[in-house]
């Protein structure tokens, strides 16, 4: 569903871009590049539409249903990506276990925690004498 409707918003965006290219200005004529306008209204004068500004105005609604209807596909659609688990990478001191151990044997786990993360031994002396013994 989301490869038909890429393919209908891109024909659409090449239609749109010719449609806009191929027309003529407002003040295409010579007047124009003077400033006459012909007319006192805000936009210029209003002539009837040519096939060109109605294919624009066509495409222009088309372009934007089909930008709306992606988006609500994005959020539905799962990644692959997402369902595959994370393995943690290993650490060096058990890529160093692995290298000693030897051919066939598997090294024992180590803990991850380091130095700073064990939890001290409760005794009952103060600091400075436990730095004595």
């Amino acid at each position: 569903m989301t490869t038909l409707l890429i393919v209908v918003h891109v024909i659409i965006c090449i239609i749109l871009i010719l449609a806009v290219l191929l027309q003529s200005g407002k003040a295409a004529d010579l007047a124009g590049a003077f400033g006459g306008g012909g007319s006192q209204t805000a936009f210029g004068p209003r002539s009837s539409q040519t096939i060109l500004s109605k294919i624009t105005t066509i495409c222009a609604v088309l372009f934007m249903l089909t930008s709306i209807g992606l988006w609500i596909l994005s959020g539905k659609t799962t990644s692959v990506a997402k369902d595959i688990p994370v393995q943690p990478a290993a650490t060096e001191t058990q890529k160093k276990a692995e290298e000693k151990a030897p051919a066939g044997q598997t090294a024992p786990a180590e803990t991850n925690k380091p130095a700073a993360q064990t939890e001290p031994a409760k005794t009952d002396q103060t600091p400075a004498e436990q730095t004595k013994n």
